[in-house]
């Protein structure tokens, strides 16, 4: 929900853009945005359903997590080295989609950062600074619509469901805080940044899980 509320107006575009795009029979830019992330999320639905068990059992190995974060970490720290200027919607190809959505499916993987992951894919690609973050979340959308459904069955019930709504709102609330906060970085070409939380944290949990 703070993802759909934070980027609203790309999402009214990309409904404005699908109509025009049926109405005059020429692929809008916003129409675009919404056929690659259709195309992206085919490789993470198929990952997360298929290696599902093998996914979840990583999360028994504390230092795997660590190792994860290590490596999220040097992705990130290399992007420093990519160049400021980038290809923006009209210019993104299906082989960037595809690559993108292949990239959040690893993320399952816990320690690697879904949004982290997913933006370094895109500047790598060559995808324009503010595009790949914006990608990168509205991408967020299916796949956690997707994880939910799976995971519905296990939400507790009781006294559980009271305490899992508060942390739902506080949540939101921290998310919408959150994304305004990271898009700047991202525009400022700064994420690079969070390489060196992730390489703190990661060692530290490799230390602990010896």
């Amino acid at each position: 929900m703070a993802v759909v509320v934070f980027f609203r107006q790309d999402i009214r575009e990309i409904i404005q853009g699908i109509r025009r795009s049926l109405k005059e029979k020429e692929v809008h830019p916003s129409a675009r945005l919404f056929l690659w992330i259709v195309l992206a999320t085919l490789p993470t639905g198929l990952m997360g359903v298929l290696l599902k068990d093998w996914f979840e059992s990583l999360f028994a190995e504390p230092k795997t997590v660590g190792v994860m974060l290590l490596i999220t970490g040097s992705f990130l720290w290399l992007t420093r080295l990519i160049k400021k200027e980038g290809r923006t919607i009209e210019k993104m190809t299906w082989v960037d989609s595809i690559l993108i959505g292949i990239a959040q499916g690893i993320a399952i993987i816990p320690g690697i950062s879904r949004s982290g992951i997913t933006i370094t894919a895109g500047l790598f690609r060559g995808l324009d600074r503010e595009l790949s973050g914006k990608f990168s979340f509205l991408l967020s959308i299916p796949a956690i619509l997707g994880a939910t459904v799976l995971e519905f069955r296990k939400i507790g019930s009781g006294g559980a469901v009271g305490l899992s709504l508060l942390g739902m709102i506080v949540a939101f609330f921290v998310g919408l805080f959150s994304l305004g906060f990271l898009m700047k970085i991202i525009k400022s070409g700064k994420i690079s940044g969070f390489a060196y939380y992730c390489w703190a944290i990661g060692s530290l949990i490799i230390f602990l899980a010896r």
